[in-house]
Formats: structure tokens, C-alpha cells, sequence
């Protein structure tokens, strides 16, 4: 279901590409989510704010415009019957340019017009949303206890979700924060949080250690905590904690 789940948010990230004008820190690509909806969704499409999204409980593609969804079921389907899809949705939402499923940038999968997405296991599929769900309401809510001001978005090429936010614009001191998939860092999915001093990595060597999470993990220069049986309330002191300290 990790698989599945990347690969969809492809196809979001494959609409802003087509559809929207280019940013140059690529934000044009990126993804939001809705905790009330379960649903990870493109930028607005058109001028009428039409947008694609993918439903994690329904296991669902939708094109919402206007109030109205229409919806496509996942289980079962191709990926040329999606492109076919999302081709005929832009369509009916007037938007002139082409759907093209083409990036910048390479990702782990091979996906071929004949490959069938499946509801392969339903508790992973949960496990999954639950994680979105987390990191979600821990960035949130850190970022309000902080009085920090950050968009919370899915980049789908790492698939973390992240914010970054220059917190001392005097210095141009800056955090970036999130919850990242597994990797070399962790096995496990982990919340992160590293610092910068313009485009220089703040070095956290010789930061005190932390109640819940390390520093420097496996040549990360930042701060982790893996995810797994965590509470927002555990994932919110650990950033505030690790804040705390870039801070002072």
C-alpha cells in the first residue's frame, strides 16, 4: 500500500505541473490534506478551483469543482484507465492546456498503461492515513503554539509531509520540519526537524539530548523521532523541544 499510496500522489502532482504556472521552489507540484476528508488533494486547477484529490478511506480518485465530486474507484483500475480519467475531468473543467503524466524528477517505481491498482491491505492503507493524520495535526499544532507561519504540504517526490519556516529573519535563521517516509535515516517513519542558517546546515553536535527523539541519526544533521506509537502531544514536545534549542 506505501507503493500505491506514492504512486497516486503522482498523478496530483502530475496535474499542478500541467496545469499551473511554474514556481521555483516547485510549490506548484506539491500537496495538501484534509484530516476531515481523508484526503490528500492537488493546488486549484483552474480559476474556478477545481482540484484532484485521493480519498485514503474510500480508496477513491476525485475531481472536485464547485461542491460537486465526481469520483473514480481505485480497486481495479489501470493506470491508463486513470490518465483517461483525469484527461476527460480537465476537459469538462475547460482547462485548455494538456494532461501530460511527465516530471522533473525520477522516482523509485516503473508504471507501465497495464498496471492495476489494488486495496491490497486495508490496515496498512489506515496505518497510512493515521500517519498523515499525525504529522498533520502535530505541525499544526507546533506551529500555532510557536507562532510560526508555514503552508503543511506533501512534496510526492520524498512523499514527506513538511514545512519550513525562517523563524529569526534577522539572521535568517530557518527550520525545516515534518514527518518523512522510511529511509537511510530511519526505518521507520520519523518526524524531523533540521536547522539552516541561510544555506549552511546548523550543526547540532553539541545540543543537549532530547526527552523523546536524538540528534544526529544516521549523518542527519537535525533531530528525529520515529513514528510509530506516538501522540500528537508526544510529536508536538519533541519539536518544541528541538525548537527550543535552535532558538537559543
Amino acid at each position: 500500500m506505501d507503493k500505491m499510496m506514492y504512486l497516486l500522489a503522482q498523478y496530483l502532482a502530475a496535474a499542478g505541473i500541467s496545469f499551473l504556472e511554474k514556481k521555483d521552489d516547485d510549490s506548484h507540484s506539491n500537496l495538501g490534506f484534509l484530516i476531515e476528508n481523508s484526503s490528500m488533494y492537488s493546488r486549484p486547477l483552474n480559476e474556478n478551483g477545481d482540484t484532484l484529490s485521493v480519498n485514503y478511506e474510500k480508496f477513491t480518485l476525485e475531481w472536485s469543482s464547485n461542491d460537486v465530486s465526481t469520483s473514480l474507484r481505485l480497486d481495479g483500475t489501470t493506470h491508463y484507465e486513470i490518465l483517461k480519467w483525469i484527461k476527460k475531468m480537465g476537459d469538462k473543467a475547460a482547462i485548455k492546456l494538456p494532461y501530460e503524466y511527465s516530471f522533473h524528477y525520477d522516482f523509485p517505481y516503473q508504471i507501465k498503461d497495464n498496471f492495476v491498482f489494488k486495496l491490497l491491505d486495508a490496515n496498512r492503507l489506515r496505518e497510512l492515513l493515521n500517519l498523515r493524520i499525525l504529522a498533520q495535526s502535530v505541525l499544526k499544532t507546533f506551529l500555532q503554539d510557536e507562532n510560526l507561519n508555514s503552508e503543511i504540504r506533501i512534496w510526492p517526490h520524498h512523499f514527506d509531509t513538511g514545512a519550513y519556516v525562517i523563524f529569526n529573519d534577522m539572521t535568517g535563521d530557518a527550520i525545516g520540519l515534518g514527518l518523512a517516509v522510511p529511509d537511510t535515516v530511519c526505518r521507520d517513519h520519523y518526524l524531523y526537524i533540521s536547522g539552516y542558517k541561510g544555506h549552511e546546515v546548523i550543526d547540532t553536535s553539541d545540543f543537549k539530548p532530547l526527552s523523546h527523539g536524538s540528534w544526529g541519526v544516521n549523518g542527519f544533521n537535525g533531530a528525529i523521532l520515529p513514528a510509530t506509537e506516538i501522540d500528537k502531544n508526544k510529536g508536538t514536545a519533541f519539536l518544541s523541544e528541538a525548537f527550543f534549542q535552535y532558538k537559543y
